[in-house]
């Protein structure tokens, strides 16, 4: 299958900055108080909307020296890790957020295209885990550039895994 050419370059580590109103469709589903670790915040849209929601949201970017792959745990208590991956490294971002989350309990939100839990070898991540509580399908495309020409090709959607689920993940959508 090939993919539609967006007519712009690639950018240096994916970094697409996420539209307010993507991160306000999360809101809904998160519980109250929850203290947030943002991995790969760029700017800070998604931060930012985090925080006017009421929860503390520690923010840190491999721009400003915190390589999530590698780096050591920020110093602040969380308990959620919520963020837009890079797209090439969202395996890795999902694992390592579920181990660490793991021992508090907490939850995990990633923002991935709507396809991401159709394959096979992700089955450990989404049909095989018992974490994996919640996807929100965002039933509008994100217009990543405002001067973009044309329709955004992708659909996306939130992945919610949280370690005190039980039963089936449930499929919800927004806006």
């Amino acid at each position: 299958m090939s993919q539609r050419d967006s007519g712009y370059e690639r950018k240096e580590r994916d970094l697409y900055e996420t539209p307010e109103w993507v991160t306000e469709c999360l809101l809904p589903h998160l519980p109250k108080f929850l203290n947030i670790w943002e991995p790969a915040c760029g700017s800070g849209k998604m931060s930012r909307v985090l925080g006017w929601a009421g929860h503390p949201v520690v923010a840190t970017d491999v721009d400003r020296g915190w390589d999530f792959r590698t780096c050591k745990v920020p110093e602040q208590f969380f308990n959620a890790i919520i963020t837009n991956p890079p797209y090439e490294l969202a395996t890795e971002f999902i694992v390592r957020s579920l181990v660490l989350t793991e021992p508090l309990g907490g939850k995990v939100a990633m923002l991935l295209r709507t396809d991401f839990d159709h394959a096979k070898t992700r089955a450990n991540l989404f049909a095989n885990c018992i974490s994996f509580s919640k996807k929100i399908v965002l039933t509008k495309r994100i217009k990543w550039f405002e001067d973009s020409k044309g329709q955004p090709s992708f659909n996306h959607a939130w992945f919610v895994w949280d370690h005190k689920h039980q039963g089936a993940p449930t499929l919800a959508y927004a806006p």
